[in-house]
């Protein structure tokens, strides 16, 4: 390897290795800010959150790739071109080109990279990931309550606190303890304190109130049936209450144990989860996306044959099944009928022809329906390599414009770096819009953006060739100097010509 390969490549890893981090560390906060409420209050250890920043930061890699490779491409030769390495390079007879070679080689590791990335560790991560989050979004939150506030997340029990001091000790409690039939028989057990304490035992598998110096209200209610608010009378025409057996307690110690085994975090099958696009790989999204396809092929020959069912005619036998003119639909037309009959016909054919339409729209949405999981599938599959060859494309949009900028560190090929990443984001998700709404076929909707930023880079390429001044200010100076005079010198002549 030459010297020269080896300034170059020196130049690159640093800020890829810079940038590469930073990206993902962004990418990774913006998905847990995101999330950010469905952490809160969750009794969580440390390992379940280290699995998810690990799980998460290996999904926003095949976004983060891109965008370090054209940053870090951009600043290795901004850098060279700053400090006058690029114009040696060049007047030693080597081009823009040569110079890139290296890194060429390096962008297109790191696209064959990224493939493998996407294809196989992607889908896995995904899957954990969001099995992950999911699990953890439909945890409830631990016991916390507030003052004054009723606390109905505990299975079985409303409470409500007055007052909560700071040794733990709790004034002015109020409990509701429901039944499994409290939807009929509404709240049949009420206990009121003076104060309590709540403590977890058992590694927080049970809950324990104890109260003090308080009153138990229950109501007992036979489990036969409901408990109406008024029965009917045997004398008279009026109404009675319905009694049941009520009771008063009072007590100065009072000990409820619950278990906590709906607060603790459980581990759904990660089974249910790999219907999405986002846990496949291509073998899978290709295998999807044709059974879908097939599906739906094989849907709309059978339109025809399904809608049969609904017509009240019979074809009659040897003939090819097409309704023709012919005396024999002539005579059914022509036969009098009564009124009582014709009614009778009006009737069967409206009733047709609502369920014909019926079965058209719904055929019409299941074919809907399946023509758009087909188009998610192929568009993930197609993704697949967009994302990969993009790292080459940025690339090819970041050297060049680093040795047409000349300049390196974080404020320029920043600014640069992002515009173009919001241009790939856009392009992307436009394309990907207009194949979901059919105005565009998926080959070219997926590979929208990265025609349209290789072009772009190839341009760059050729004006990096050629030493170009294409963001320097003194060119477009001149540029509009040139345009001021010309326009003088027009109006001056039409001037002199007038007078």
């Amino acid at each position: 390897m030459k010297k020269l390969d080896k300034l170059i490549l020196m130049s690159f890893w640093g800020p890829f290795v810079i940038t590469m981090s930073v990206v993902v560390f962004v990418f990774l906060m913006r998905i847990m800010i995101f999330y950010i409420d469905d952490f809160v209050s969750k009794d969580l250890g440390i390992t379940d959150y280290a699995q998810l920043f690990f799980f998460f930061s290996l999904i926003t890699v095949p976004t983060a790739l891109p965008l370090a490779m054209l940053l870090s491409s951009l600043m290795a030769f901004g850098n060279l071109g700053e400090f006058f390495e690029l114009t040696a390079i060049k007047s030693a007879g080597i081009s823009v080109v040569r110079a890139m070679a290296p890194l060429f080689i390096v962008a297109v590791s790191v696209s064959a990279f990224s493939f493998y990335f996407n294809d196989r560790i992607s889908p896995w991560a995904n899957l954990k990931g969001y099995s992950l989050l999911y699990d953890i979004k439909t945890t409830k939150a631990t016991l916390k309550i507030k003052e004054g506030i009723f606390y109905n997340d505990l299975p079985g029990f409303s409470i409500k606190v007055d007052k909560k001091e700071e040794n733990g000790k709790l004034k002015g409690m109020v409990i509701y303890k429901h039944s499994n039939r409290s939807y009929e028989v509404g709240n049949t057990e009420i206990i009121l304190a003076d104060s309590g304490r709540m403590y977890s035992i058992n590694d927080n598998r049970y809950l324990v109130i104890e109260l003090y110096n308080g009153t138990r209200y229950t109501d007992e209610v036979s489990s036969g049936t409901a408990r109406p608010a008024y029965i009917s009378s045997p004398i008279g025409g009026g109404s009675m209450p319905n009694y049941s057996n009520f009771s008063r307690n009072s007590f100065k110690h009072f000990r409820l144990t619950e278990s906590l085994s709906s607060f603790g975090m459980k581990r759904t099958d990660e089974g249910q989860f790999k219907y999405h696009e986002f846990m496949k790989n291509i073998s899978d999204l290709t295998s999807t996306a044709d059974s879908l396809r097939n599906s739906y092929n094989e849907t709309r020959k059978n339109l025809v044959a399904g809608s049969q069912q609904y017509y009240s005619y019979n074809y009659r036998e040897g003939t090819d099944k097409t309704l023709k003119k012919g005396p024999w639909i002539d005579s059914l037309l022509n036969k009098p009928v009564s009124d009582s009959l014709k009614k009778e016909i009006l009737m069967n054919t409206k009733s047709a022809a609502n369920s014909m339409l019926s079965y058209t729209k719904s055929q019409k949405d299941y074919l809907q329906t399946k023509l758009k999981d087909a188009t998610k599938y192929e568009l993930e599959k197609h993704h697949k390599y967009t994302n990969a060859l993009s790292c080459l494309i940025m690339f090819l949009i970041g050297a060049p414009l680093g040795a047409i900028i000349k300049k390196g560190g974080f404020g320029v090929p920043v600014l640069v770096s992002i515009i173009f990443f919001i241009l790939l984001y856009v392009l992307t998700n436009q394309g990907d819009k207009w194949v979901r709404e059919g105005m565009l076929a998926v080959p070219v909707g997926a590979w929208m953006a990265n025609t349209v930023l290789l072009l772009t880079g190839l341009y760059f390429i050729d004006r990096a060739r050629s030493d170009s001044r294409l963001f320097e200010k003194d060119v477009y100076l001149m540029f509009v100097k040139r345009i001021k005079e010309r326009w003088a010198s027009r109006f001056g002549k039409s001037a002199l010509i007038q007078s």
